[in-house]
């Protein structure tokens, strides 16, 4: 069975730094600083991503503080932030009137607040100070540290993960500061353009300063951790392989096939995508004794991106993990919209984004008559192509598209490599595993067949944008030559092979596949690899310096084998011939994307 929720474990054994579950820790340490503290008004930050349930926490801790007789001033950091519709003209250049993109901001915490925002702050605490009695600041927010000019007597993070911030958004959660949102499709726009960019790295800036850190992915139960045990965690996982909780989701032309496979709720529609890894995206669990805590992989990279990246790729990509797993299911579905991705000049100067999207597809499995468009039929002039769009999307009378692209029949273990500037989509009953630069957002969507989203909204296309994109000599006898793969044989060991399926001088990942009768020895080379097992029923991979230290894939698991994870061995444990994908950047990709 596929494994939704895979641990990964804590092989070290650490002294004080350990998980506790619940709120009864959190508020104990609340009161120990509280009667610690020197100060007049102890001041406690209670930071944090933004959709944390901060005013449980804060009531939580009141109610105990009270029964300690404290006063208790309570601020929030959305009583500093500049207003909604301030915020809204202030990043007009990054949220655009464009539906689905904006510009990629580089400002920062404090550009979030109104003008002399600590010094108010700071006042308003000195004023409390004058009263007798025993008295306590909790300020909470995200920004809140900040707020006090990073002078806190104690900063608790609580943390949730982007997979729970989208279902609050989808539950009527706004953006951070705005007072109010046109719809999801807005709110994702905002946080990918002007949110993540600045609360993201702001908690990136104060990770070494968080005294408590809490997952609050389940707020009934947080799981709970001083900063100095979440680097001692995150060190010992990120040395070993590596899985991230993958990330589900559903959408239009979405298939069957992943809420079989994965065991997702009867009740979806469908699942479109599933995230493994998508980095900024995804997850991770970490276990130690008997609790787990869920962290975002991008807190797991800011802290160990040399570990498991390796010095190579962090001159490339500094702590940005570059490539991508993930799946497109439509089995029983429909085709994808007919799409291209921009080249990097072009995303970098409209959208400020530093890598551009490359993207691969391999087919794990089909059904009869699956089709993949890719590149354009010979004789395609542009002028007709625009055409045919703008005249279906006026008229709403469909085309048929595949008169300008060329659809090719997709068999089981295809691969089909798509460079930016490439038009494609993947056809109906496809279950395609994603081998792509990590950049995911930027599909300029050109003909989607009149259809609507599942909020029964138009999906936004990007004519002109796509049009401005597409390499128009990537034509039928180009393409058969130079982005469907052939297997080219590279290593053998006994019966077990190695294939270099692709790469290219575009693409700054490489994809080889391992055919897998038994055993396969291997080495990192101080780079990641990541593997994922497209046939067969089970391999185990081994340390072969410590051969205590191993993971097991299942059929459509994927693992990441940190740069430091050295030699290792994949035995095949099923009973039958295994094929795994091996992935990492290209030996020579040398392109900077920091």
């Amino acid at each position: 069975m596929f494994n939704k929720y895979p641990v990964n474990s804590v092989r070290t054994r650490l002294n004080d730094h350990v998980l506790t579950e619940g709120y009864e820790s959190i508020i104990n340490q609340v009161v120990h600083i509280a009667e610690q503290s020197t100060a007049n008004v102890p001041v406690i930050a209670i930071d944090g991503t933004h959709g944390s349930e901060f005013q449980n926490v804060i009531q939580k801790i009141m109610a105990v503080l009270e029964k300690h007789e404290y006063s208790i001033d309570v601020q929030s950091t959305t009583s500093y932030l500049k207003s909604g519709s301030l915020l809204r003209e202030q990043f007009a250049e990054n949220i655009t009137d464009n539906r689905a993109f904006g510009y990629v901001t580089e400002a920062v915490i404090n550009d979030l607040f109104i003008t002399g925002a600590q010094t108010i702050f700071a006042a308003n605490i000195q004023n409390k100070a004058v009263k007798k009695g025993k008295k306590v600041c909790l300020v909470f927010g995200p920004g809140a540290y900040w707020l006090t000019s990073e002078k806190a007597d104690q900063l608790y993070f609580l943390d949730v993960s982007r997979e729970y911030q989208q279902v609050e958004y989808k539950k009527g959660l706004l953006n951070f500061g705005m007072d109010w949102n046109k719809d999801n499709v807005e709110k994702y726009k905002i946080a990918f353009f002007v949110e993540w960019p600045i609360l993201e790295n702001y908690r990136k800036k104060i990770l070494h300063k968080i005294d408590v850190y809490v997952d609050m992915n389940q707020p009934k139960k947080p799981v709970s951790i001083s900063g100095e045990g979440l680097m001692a965690i995150i060190s010992d996982v990120a040395r070993r392989p590596l899985r991230v909780k993958p990330f589900f989701a559903p959408g239009v032309w979405g298939g069957q096939r992943l809420k079989e496979l994965a065991d997702l709720p009867q009740d979806w529609v469908n699942c479109a995508w599933s995230f493994e890894p998508i980095a900024p995206e995804n997850s991770i669990l970490i276990g130690y004794e008997d609790h787990v805590i869920e962290v975002p992989f991008l807190v797991v990279m800011a802290l160990e991106h040399l570990a498991i990246m390796g010095e190579r790729n962090v001159n490339l990509f500094g702590d940005y993990f570059p490539v991508r797993f993930d799946y497109l299911d439509t089995m029983d579905g429909s085709n994808l919209s007919c799409q291209v991705h921009p080249h990097q000049e072009y995303i970098t100067k409209h959208f400020n984004e530093k890598m551009t999207q490359q993207e691969s597809y391999y087919i794990m499995e089909k059904k009869e008559d699956a089709k993949v468009y890719l590149g354009l039929t010979e004789g395609t002039k542009r002028e007709e192509f625009v055409n045919a769009v703008t005249t279906a999307q006026e008229s709403g009378v469909p085309f048929e598209f595949s008169k300008y692209v060329n659809e090719f029949d997709s068999e089981k273990g295809d691969l089909f490599l798509i460079p930016t500037g490439t038009v494609h989509c993947s056809g109906k009953d496809n279950l395609v595993l994603e081998i792509s630069s990590t950049t995911w957002w930027f599909t300029f969507k050109i003909y989607d067949y009149l259809r609507k989203d599942l909020d029964g909204k138009p999906r936004p296309l990007n004519i002109d944008h796509g049009f401005k994109n597409i390499d128009f000599y990537k034509t039928t006898g180009w393409v058969k030559e130079n982005l469907i793969a052939q297997p080219t044989l590279i290593n053998s060991q006994g019966d077990n092979k190695e294939y270099l399926l692709g790469e290219r001088d575009d693409l700054l990942f490489y994809i080889r596949r391992v055919h897998l009768q038994n055993e396969w020895n291997d080495h990192t080379n101080n780079e990641f690899v990541m593997y994922n097992l497209v046939e067969g029923e089970k391999v185990r991979i081994v340390s072969t310096e410590d051969e205590s230290v191993f993971v097991e894939l299942g059929y459509a698991e994927s693992y990441i084998l940190p740069a430091v994870f050295g030699s290792y061995k994949i035995v095949n444990v099923g009973n039958s011939p295994c094929k795994v994908i091996k992935a990492g950047v290209s030996p020579n990709w040398d392109v900077k994307c920091i």
